[in-house]
């Protein structure tokens, strides 16, 4: 993934673009922003951005070997914020 400029500036995309790259939905991500528990962004006059390095190091920062993995589990109850609020965990039916 390329993610500089010819000129070696840092390459921003906006929230649908960035969902996209990390296969969520562009509600999720502004569900993470508003909770604090997604990458980092930029407000940029009236437009939320996101670099595309810090995109890929907090896909980075998640990654597991195992769901023995405690970063695993770290990850897992990170869907329980602070103030309870329960973000984006699957449900899945059979």
């Amino acid at each position: 993934m390329r993610d500089k400029s010819p000129e070696g500036a840092t390459r921003f995309v906006r929230t649908h673009e960035a969902a996209r790259m990390l296969s969520l939905s562009a509600r999720t991500l502004e569900k993470y922003r508003c909770h604090g528990a997604g990458p980092t962004f930029r407000k940029l006059g009236g437009r939320v951005v996101y670099a595309i390095d810090d995109l890929q190091a907090w896909a980075d920062a998640a990654a597991c070997r195992s769901t023995s993995d405690p970063q695993y589990v770290e990850a897992r109850d990170a869907v329980r914020i602070d103030t309870g609020v329960r973000i984006a965990r699957p449900h899945f039916h059979r």
